[in-house]
């Protein structure tokens, strides 16, 4: 027999975090798009392949925190929504989580480029290859969630499409076999995007000792990728959050379990004795 536990705020608290979250989510977004203003307002933004993957992350990252947050106001407000309407919220942000630490992939190799091979930096980093990169991104995205919607269309009842869930990865894309894909996926793409990090820093580091003239450009570039290694190290949260989450939920299980058998052993007013 197994049971669950649903723990509600209290109506000024749900208010109190909405307010904040959402706060904080218009304040990040109205930076964001000032960014992308101030991008599309130069041309020398536009037109050099470093800035574009910048604000390609830049509008992801909207994109993502958007969908964040309308859901936890979702969870508060309707708790449960369409399955349908989930499953193309849960794709959008299964898109924008993925893109984020291949978007900065590209970011440091183009600088690990600019560092180690300047004369051939304008020839390979170009705006069509850097479009086309990006487009590979939003490819591999949705290499990762395809696939999860043809399982979920192929062995779902179709009532579950008209019904109402709450909205989450696991409820909507519940296959096991979908579960698994998803974690190996994740540890596909953190390990490949950890490794470009750190070729690229220690390429770059040698590139510096070896040439004077190009020390500052190379600390520059130092402290962006380590700049990137820090974006990414918060990307780890949402992408290990799921291999961990369900053993801490078996482990807070088996400790109220215990509690309840230690509870009803105790003779009756065993408690009060100690007082």
């Amino acid at each position: 027999m197994s049971s669950s536990l649903y723990y509600r705020d209290s109506p000024s608290s749900a208010l109190a975090k909405n307010v904040i979250i959402v706060a904080l989510g218009i304040t990040i977004n109205y930076i964001n798009g000032t960014l992308i203003h101030t991008f599309r307002k130069h041309q020398i933004f536009y037109t050099n392949p470093r800035y574009i993957l910048f604000i390609h992350l830049v509008l992801n990252d909207m994109i993502q925190l958007t969908i964040s947050i309308s859901l936890f106001v979702f969870s508060y407000v309707f708790y449960r929504i369409n399955t349908s309407i989930c499953c193309f919220i849960v794709t959008l942000a299964v898109f924008t989580t993925v893109n984020t630490p291949l978007n900065l992939a590209l970011m440091a190799v183009e600088c690990y480029i600019a560092v180690c091979f300047p004369l051939r930096h304008s020839e390979l980093c170009t705006i069509k290859r850097t479009y086309f990169l990006i487009g590979c991104i939003w490819a591999l995205s949705a290499a990762t969630v395809l696939p999860d919607i043809f399982i979920t269309l192929a062995i779902e009842p179709l009532w579950l499409f008209h019904s109402t869930v709450f909205c989450d990865r696991d409820t909507v894309f519940r296959h096991p076999i979908s579960i698994k894909k998803r974690d190996v996926s994740y540890i596909i793409f953190l390990s490949g995007v950890w490794f470009t990090l750190f070729f690229t820093y220690v390429r770059i580091f040698f590139a510096a000792q070896a040439s004077n003239s190009a020390e500052g450009t190379a600390k520059k570039a130092r402290n962006t990728i380590l700049l990137h290694g820090f974006q990414l190290l918060l990307c780890m949260l949402t992408y290990v959050a799921p291999l961990f989450i369900p053993q801490s939920q078996r482990v807070a299980a088996w400790s109220y379990r215990s509690n309840l058998l230690r509870i009803e052993a105790e003779p009756p007013g065993a408690a009060g004795g100690l007082s």
